[in-house]
């Protein structure tokens, strides 16, 4: 017999002990995680702090599980796509054969049965590695991604590591004198650089920025697009239908991908206007801003581009019309 353990919130041990541990949804379908008890109690219970950021009762126990040598399992890293198909006892030797075991896990396709289930104990509750085995030392990550909204200490976290892409951005009187810095020595790449960090906000100067509209190189004006489309500020749609007149397809296609994410109706009429742009890859863009508006207005337009000449057009509204 095989001997693992399942990290689960005290205030489950009394079902626990009742009815086994249930199945939960894992990477590989339904079941429980496990791993196997080792000679080294903090390899054995390592995941127990990266368990715990997680959201719930606080407070974690060890269920011990006992399963038949040939139970099928699959065991393998947590960050590995295909986990290795096993036996318990294999998956045991195993782990137990590595020089560095930690972020190794079992995971059982099924639920465990009460019998299977020999103890349930407490725990030293600050065993074990956060993040990721290694992780103390390394800087850690704010990026939307990485980050979880709501834990202790993010907001202090991300106000010292600013993250260049997701934030937080710089405060409104900082921004606005890099801006006007930036427009008086007409430096693109600062005025690039300050509009990403617009774009992260839900409002802003739109005054200040018009002239932006006029700049003579596109980059900046497909910048500006990109940095006031999600904005509520009145007098944004005005904006983007300026931009979106620009000699430069580019410029164009730009506005027309962030117009699909504006449900205002001045939004809707603009696009059905770019349905007869020149360019085809503005065109293409336009289909997917037009397929989830139900107005006449959009379908008219779509109807114009399922009969477009370029083939990439049509396919896209084939594309859209199915889903």
């Amino acid at each position: 017999m095989a001997t693992f353990v399942h990290l689960t919130p005290a205030a489950l041990a009394a079902r626990i002990r009742r009815g086994g541990v249930r199945a939960g949804n894992g990477r590989s379908g339904r079941g429980v995680y496990l791993f196997p008890v080792l000679p080294s109690y903090t390899l054995t219970h390592q995941w127990l702090r990266e368990l715990a950021r997680r959201p719930g009762s606080r407070g974690l126990v060890a269920v011990h599980v006992r399963l038949p040598d040939g139970e099928p399992v699959t065991v393998g890293r947590y960050n590995d796509r295909e986990p290795a198909r096993t036996t318990a006892a294999e998956a045991v030797r195993r782990i137990g054969a590595l020089d560095d075991a930690r972020g190794w896990e079992v995971f059982l396709p099924r639920a465990v049965a009460r019998a299977e289930v020999r103890q349930i104990r407490s725990v030293h509750q600050v065993t074990g590695w956060r993040y990721f085995p290694d992780a103390h030392g390394v800087a850690p990550c704010t990026c939307d991604g990485c980050r979880v909204r709501g834990e202790y200490g993010s907001r202090r976290l991300r106000s010292r590591r600013p993250h260049p892409l997701d934030g937080p951005p710089p405060p409104p009187r900082v921004l606005l004198a890099r801006l006007e810095r930036a427009m008086a020595r007409d430096d693109t790449a600062s005025l690039r650089e300050t509009l990403q960090s617009y774009g992260l906000r839900r409002r802003g100067p739109l005054l200040r920025l018009l002239p932006l509209a006029a700049h003579p190189d596109p980059a900046v004006r497909t910048a500006l697009a990109t940095a006031v489309a999600r904005w509520s500020t009145p007098g944004v749609d005005a904006l983007l239908g300026e931009l979106a007149a620009a000699p430069e397809p580019d410029v164009r296609r730009s506005v027309t991908e962030h117009l699909a994410y504006r449900p205002t109706p001045e939004a809707a009429s603009l696009l059905a206007a770019l349905s007869t742009d020149p360019s085809p890859a503005v065109r293409e863009a336009v289909v997917e801003g037009l397929a989830h508006r139900e107005t006449p207005e959009a379908a008219a337009a779509l109807a114009r581009l399922a009969a477009d000449p370029d083939p990439d057009v049509r396919e896209a509204v084939a594309v859209f019309g199915d889903e």
